[in-house]
């Protein structure tokens, strides 16, 4: 079984459908940093027809050979249970170049021209490789897809931003750009890219990449040393008792939320086999092969629900 490790990735995944297809700052950048279908050219201007692709260049296997697999951990590392609640984290970032592209104020969120002016900084100078390693929290085919065409977006992000309560939002002619307030406290901001006019939302490759992102802390691996569940949650809050991915009428408390080490003894998955495959209006399962500290090897299935910060991960089984 092929281990399944932070680095280099491999950007290719297996879905239930059979096609081919489809954050944040990498240890190389500053520290502390903060579905369906993939982004190909999603903002150079071409028609798209749809604009998503049912699964993605998202994994980060590394291929078979490319290095020795390290040992395997034991216990549950800290980073994959949380401790206690995320809080905000205020950057201690240096300040974006000098020559670094502008950035459209924020009425009420000074901060987040800035902390989007330094991600553009590399934008600017950077290869898509490099912006996948330094934008660990999205799926890696979405990197490279949504960051493909840099003077669209370069000219989207100039304009003045509007806010949410969970977002910040820059539009042009040719593309909105959008980015988690959450990942705007880091000081490091890694948006997401769409067409002008079309659907912003999450992807099956930000499914799969959560799940991925917490069996890696499961196994000592996390995709970053920041990786952690009190400042990265992806599991779902117990609260509110939304829970429903079965369409009952009687939502609960997601269940993993009560039991976060369920798969404490894990130590090793199947990066390369991860699939994914919508199963209800906002719910999505992801499986994969999870290998006990027993050497068992079980598909384990995750459901995840949709939220407007992305997806958690509320329940595992069996």
């Amino acid at each position: 079984m092929e281990r399944a490790r932070p680095l280099p990735y491999s950007d290719r995944t297996i879905s239930n459908a059979g096609d081919p297809a489809a954050s944040s700052k990498g240890s190389t950048a500053p520290p502390g940093q903060a579905q369906q279908r993939g982004y190909r050219a999603a903002v150079i201007g071409m028609a798209l027809g749809g604009a998503l692709l049912l699964a993605g260049c998202d994994s980060v296997s590394g291929i078979p050979g490319d290095d020795p697999a390290p040992a395997k951990a034991t216990t549950t590392p800290a980073a994959a249970i949380p401790a206690v609640p995320p809080t905000a984290t205020t950057s201690t970032l240096a300040a974006a170049p000098a020559d670094a592209p502008e950035v459209g104020a924020v009425p009420g969120v000074p901060e987040a021209a800035t902390a989007l002016r330094r991600w553009a900084a590399d934008l600017k100078a950077d290869t898509i490789a490099e912006l996948q390693d330094k934008c660990w929290t999205m799926a890696p085919g979405n990197v490279a897809d949504m960051y493909e065409d840099k003077q669209t977006i370069l000219a989207a992000i100039a304009q003045p931003g509007t806010a949410t309560t969970s977002t910040v939002t820059w539009k042009s002619r040719g593309a909105t750009v959008t980015v988690e307030r959450d990942a705007i406290a880091t000081g490091y901001a890694c948006p997401r890219v769409f067409p002008a006019g079309t659907e912003v939302g999450y992807n099956d490759a930000d499914a799969r990449h959560t799940v991925r992102r917490y069996l890696a802390r499961f196994v000592g691996e996390p995709l970053d040393p920041a990786d952690k569940e009190g400042d990265y949650p992806l599991i779902c809050k117990a609260g509110p008792a939304e829970w429903d991915p079965k369409g009952t009428g009687r939502p609960t408390p997601p269940p993993l939320a009560d039991n976060p080490g369920k798969l404490t003894g894990a130590t090793d998955f199947a990066g390369q086999e991860i699939s994914s495959d919508r199963i209800g209006d906002g719910y999505i399962t992801v499986e994969v092969p999870v290998t006990n500290s027993s050497g068992v090897s079980q598909v384990r299935t995750f459901t995840l629900t949709e939220s407007d910060e992305g997806y958690c991960i509320g329940d595992v089984s069996p």
